[in-house]
């Protein structure tokens, strides 16, 4: 199991928005607006790297509303 925390910059006014479509996927595991250089940090979860990067690509970074991400890889 890979888990990666997902630091996103949304357009302005889109922070809701993202947040209600990431709590729909089940791979986010948790999810908090905050405030600051990101607008949003989700915890996700995937079976491999690999998962992972695909679902990064597809999913998060399709979405109109992201403009940048940066994922940090949690160890254990």
């Amino acid at each position: 199991m890979v888990t990666a925390y997902v630091l996103l910059i949304v357009k302005p006014g889109e922070e809701s928005t993202v947040a209600e479509k990431l709590k729909q996927m089940k791979e986010v595991k948790d999810i908090s607006v905050v405030y600051g250089e990101y607008d949003i940090v989700a915890k996700v979860e995937k079976e491999s790297m690999e998962e992972l990067q695909n679902f990064l690509i597809k999913k998060i970074r399709a979405m109109d509303e992201v403009e940048r991400t940066s994922t940090m890889i949690a160890l254990k």
